[in-house]
Formats: structure tokens, C-alpha cells, sequence
């Protein structure tokens, strides 16, 4: 053990002779590589936080790697080291280091120009200039020629060291051309690639990826590469075509079965995604994070016995977010209707990001069982910041709304209201509530006062225009409110579904169908169901209306809007 320890410090202080020596210098094209510099003591500290840098740069943790050559470089004032911290700053993007670097480099090599240059180049983008791109286009290329055995490390690192330029072409441009000597490896190729995707040319780097592809058949990052690509151009069939193959040729790539697995749930096909991620399972039994995953899926698809099962695992396994586990199990022992099970679950959440969910959870769960004074209670002995105090206030109201109590609930958004009067979503709750009691002044004053704090806000545009045309109120301009939300969220089917209604109400049939039947076909409502059934049966089309009325009243058998609007019609 001693003399292996042995020849590990003398190939150490070896390779840090090289980093100091001349010769590096002279490698360097350092200008005035003649200059005197400081004769470095190869100190057990100086090779101790060299070999830290030099672990913590091929690990690829490069930031770490900077802010120790920095360190470095400010104990021993080297310009060799100066150089080398400015380099890996610079590739690390941390502006601050790089312009640390940079100046020692300059103060301990005075007569360097590329040193002076790089400062600059620091100190412009310090003060909102733009970059020196020549001068790192230098300094990148420098750390590319000087590699050695991380040279395929470095050319993936190129888009991230690249990434800050806002002139996503220009980097582009650079990035090609640092590559050009390395063109028969496949990682020069994938940072082309990448590079590409940053310019917007997803066909180029396509390209590229598929040339790596060539260079290395079935190399995994450019698999994973490339299925990024296709579902960000929108072929997301396709991308999960090309890992299938892949993992036809590979069954036992983990990496490859999870980028499948993960690709299936963007696609909605949650039960294939799950089999992925069993399969994951069977070579892996321990790790908490497949079993949470599996867990999510079985939940998605109804499955809560076997979500919960997974639920369990996962938080035995040591699942680095436990609390995030127990608000699921306290969801599904929710759902069946054990609300004690549930409560307990939801009662040892300590994380502050999932606390205020299962408060208002127990809360809904004790409403339930009609316990709706405990549960106001339990919201209302929360404290917290602002935020927190609005989103109780709004759980509140919502249990008093539906128990029954509108006005009840109107008085604690007021309250709320009287601390922050300007809040939108306690104005909104407040106007649909006002809206409820048939107070149509006071909820057309608070959506108003919305729009006047945020143009933008979808919700209270069509809110507004709806309630307006649905009393046959001031139609034009409950239209114009309505398409201002349609401008906002074009396909949003319960703004399409006022429009409908706005059209319907100022007897324009034909465009009142369009934008219902839309609306429709993205979300089979029972409000919009009802609209429109009713614009089909004024079209005379009543064989129609009925079967969107009887589909609708199967789902939805207790909507209000629905039945009384089917008796109304005599539809049934």
C-alpha cells in the first residue's frame, strides 16, 4: 500500500510539473514565453488542491473545478496557474470567477496580451457588454488542443460553456469551428448537434447527431440525443420508435428502458409506460424512485392498490421527498373514504412546500364527514405569510360553498380581502361567489378591478362576458370581453363554450355551433353539453341534441344546467 501510495505522488507531482514547467509554457504559445516566471514550490498544499481541481474537472463538476484553480491561483500568484483557473471559469460560465482569474492572470503576467484581452472581455460583460467571443473562442480552443484524456469530456461541455452568449448563431458558429479538428470523434459531432438545437436548426442537428450515430453505432447519448430532437419537432411517435429499436438491441440499458418509459407518459400511455418502468423494477427492486414512479402510474390509471403497495415501498426505501409519498397515500386512503387513515398521513407532512396541500386535504377530508366546523377551525388556526393566509382563506370558502352557504363563504373572502385588497384570486373567488347570490354589481366591480391589475387575465375577461350573456346583458360588449379571453387561451374549451353562447344569445346559430361543438370535442362538459344540445335543437337538428343530452345526463346525471335545461326543451 505504501509504495503504491507512493507512485501515485510521483505521477501526481509529474503531471503537476508538467502544468508548471516551461515546456507547458512554451506548448501554451504564451507570448514572451522567455518572461521570467515565479520558481513554484511543488508544496504538499499546491499539489493537494491541484489534484482536487483536476478530480473535480474529469467528475465534470466543472464550476467546482473553477473556484479551485482560483483558490489556487490567488495563493500562489502563478500565471501558469492564473491562465488555466481563466480557462476552466470561463468554461464553466461563472463570470465572476472568470474575471477573478482573469486579473491575476494580467497582475502576475504584466506583459501578456492575451491576458489583458481576456480581462477585458470579463469586465465589458460585468457591465452588461458583450463578451469577447474571439477571446474565448481562443481560450476554448486552448482547453480543447490540452485535453488529453478529457477531450471527449470538453467537446460535450462546448454548448454549456456557450450557452450565456444571447447570439445563439454565433455560438453556433463557434462551436463549429471548434470541432473542426476533432470531426472523427462522435462527441464533436453531438456538440454540433447541440449547439444547432440552441440555434433553432433542428434539421442540422439531426444531421449531426445521425454522423455520431455513425461514428458510434447504438452510443447511448446520441440515441437520447436524438429522441430529444424528434419530440421537440413534434415527432414524438417516431422518437419512441427509435429507443424501442434501440432497446431491442439493448434489453439490459437502463438509461435506454427509462428514456422509453419516460417517453410512453409523455404520450400518454401510461400503461405500457408502467410495464417500462416494472421491468426497471425487476433489475432494480430497491431504488425508491422506480417504485414512486410506478406508484404515480398505477394511480393514473385507477389502479390504487397497487399505487399505494408501490407507495410504501418507495417510502421504506428511503424516497428522498417522504412527505411528498405521505400526501399521496393520504389522497388514496382519501379516496376510498377513510378519512382517519388519510388525516394521519396527511398530519406527518412537515415539508413546508407540501404542509399548506395536506391541511387543506384534512380540512376537505373532516367536511366530508360533516365535521365542517373543525375543519374551518383547522384552516383558520394556520398562520404563515400572506400567500398562505389567502390560499387557507380561499379553502374555507370553498367548503362553505359547498355545503350550501354562499354567504358564509362571500364573508371570509371579504375578510381576506379587507388585508389584501388586491389579491386576484381572492377577487375572483369573491365575484364568482357574488355571482352565485345573484349580486351582479358587486361581482362585475371585482372582475373589473382584476382586468385593471391584470390586463391579461383570462379568467376574469370571460367570466365577466359570460355572466353578462348569459342574463342577455349588454351582449357587444360581453362578446368583446369573451374574445379578448379567446385571444388569450384560443383553445381553452370552456371559452370557446362562451362564445358559443354569446353568439347563440345574439342569434348567430351558425358560429354559435362551431365554437360549441369545438368546445365539445375537447372536454365533454355537462355545461357544455347542455349549451350545445340547446343551440341543436333551435337549429331544428333535435334527434342530435337528444343524443348529446342523453350522453351527457349518463356522465353527469345530477348537473343542474343539464336537467334543467332538458326539461325545459321537453327533450327527454
Amino acid at each position: 500500500m505504501k509504495n503504491s501510495l507512493s507512485r501515485l505522488a510521483r505521477s501526481l507531482c509529474f503531471t503537476l510539473t508538467l502544468a508548471l514547467g516551461g515546456a507547458a509554457a512554451a506548448a501554451n504559445g504564451e507570448p514572451g514565453g522567455d518572461d521570467p516566471l515565479p520558481a513554484q514550490e511543488l508544496t504538499p498544499s499546491t499539489l493537494y488542491h491541484f489534484l482536487l481541481a483536476e478530480i473535480a474537472g474529469a467528475r465534470g463538476q466543472i464550476g467546482l473545478s473553477a473556484q479551485l484553480y482560483v483558490d489556487l491561483a490567488r495563493a500562489t500568484r502563478d500565471p501558469r496557474i492564473a491562465r488555466r483557473a481563466t480557462e476552466i471559469a470561463l468554461y464553466s460560465r461563472d463570470l465572476r470567477l472568470t474575471t477573478e482569474a482573469a486579473t491575476i492572470w494580467a497582475e502576475s503576467a504584466p506583459q501578456s496580451e492575451e491576458a489583458r484581452r481576456v480581462l477585458a472581455s470579463a469586465r465589458d460583460a460585468g457591465g452588461d457588454g458583450d463578451l469577447d467571443l474571439d477571446a474565448i473562442q481562443i481560450q476554448l480552443a486552448r482547453v480543447l488542443a490540452q485535453s488529453s484524456g478529457r477531450l471527449a469530456q470538453n467537446l460535450l461541455g462546448l454548448s454549456r460553456a456557450l450557452a450565456g452568449v444571447p447570439d445563439k448563431q454565433a455560438a453556433k458558429t463557434i462551436i463549429n469551428r471548434l470541432t473542426e479538428p476533432y470531426l472523427d470523434l462522435p462527441e464533436a459531432h453531438i456538440a454540433r448537434a447541440q449547439a444547432a438545437l440552441l440555434g433553432q436548426a433542428p434539421m442540422e442537428a439531426l444531421a449531426a447527431v445521425d454522423r455520431a450515430l455513425e461514428l458510434n453505432h447504438g452510443w447511448e447519448p446520441a440515441v437520447l440525443l436524438k429522441a430529444q430532437i424528434l419530440q421537440q419537432a413534434g415527432a414524438g411517435d417516431e422518437a419512441l420508435r427509435q429507443l424501442e429499436t434501440e432497446l431491442g438491441h439493448k434489453p439490459g440499458s437502463a438509461i435506454l428502458r427509462q428514456a422509453y418509459a419516460r417517453g410512453l407518459v409523455g404520450a400518454q400511455r401510461f400503461d405500457e409506460a408502467r410495464s417500462q418502468f416494472r421491468r426497471l423494477l425487476e433489475a432494480h427492486p430497491g431504488d425508491a424512485e422506480l417504485r414512486y414512479a410506478v406508484g404515480l402510474l398505477s394511480q393514473q390509471l385507477g389502479d390504487n392498490a397497487d399505487a399505494e403497495a408501490n407507495f410504501r415501498l418507495a417510502l421504506d426505501g428511503g424516497h428522498p421527498q417522504p412527505d411528498l409519498i405521505r400526501l399521496q397515500l393520504g389522497q388514496i386512503a382519501d379516496a376510498r373514504g377513510d378519512g382517519e387513515h388519510a388525516r394521519e398521513w396527511f398530519g406527518q407532512i412537515s415539508d413546508e412546500r407540501h404542509l399548506p396541500e395536506a391541511v387543506i386535504r384534512s380540512a376537505h377530508s373532516l367536511a366530508r364527514e360533516h365535521r365542517l366546523d373543525e375543519a374551518r377551525a383547522l384552516l383558520q388556526a394556520q398562520g404563515g405569510e400572506a400567500s398562505l393566509r389567502r390560499r387557507f382563506a380561499i379553502a374555507e370558502a370553498q367548503l362553505l360553498r359547498d355545503a350550501e352557504r354562499p354567504a358564509e363563504a362571500l364573508g371570509v373572502l371579504d375578510a381576506a380581502l379587507a388585508t389584501l385588497p388586491d389579491d386576484p384570486d381572492l377577487l375572483y373567488e369573491a365575484a364568482m361567489l357574488a355571482e352565485r347570490l345573484d349580486r351582479i354589481d358587486l361581482m362585475e366591480t371585482r372582475l373589473r378591478r382584476i382586468i385593471a391589475l391584470q390586463p391579461d387575465h383570462v379568467h376574469a375577461h370571460n367570466a365577466l362576458g359570460y355572466s353578462l350573456a348569459d342574463r342577455n346583458l349588454r351582449l357587444t360588449e360581453a362578446e368583446a370581453l369573451i374574445g379578448r379571453a379567446l385571444e388569450l387561451a384560443p383553445d381553452d374549451p370552456f371559452i370557446l363554450d362562451s362564445m358559443g353562447w354569446v353568439r347563440f344569445r345574439r342569434g348567430d346559430l351558425d358560429s354559435a355551433l362551431e365554437h360549441l361543438e369545438r368546445a365539445y370535442a375537447l372536454r365533454r362538459d355537462a355545461e357544455i353539453a347542455a349549451h350545445l344540445g340547446e343551440v341543436l335543437w333551435a337549429l331544428d337538428r333535435r334527434d342530435d341534441a337528444k343524443r348529446i343530452f342523453g350522453e351527457a345526463l349518463a356522465a353527469h346525471p345530477d348537473n343542474r344546467l343539464l336537467n334543467q335545461t332538458v326539461l325545459r326543451l321537453g327533450a327527454r
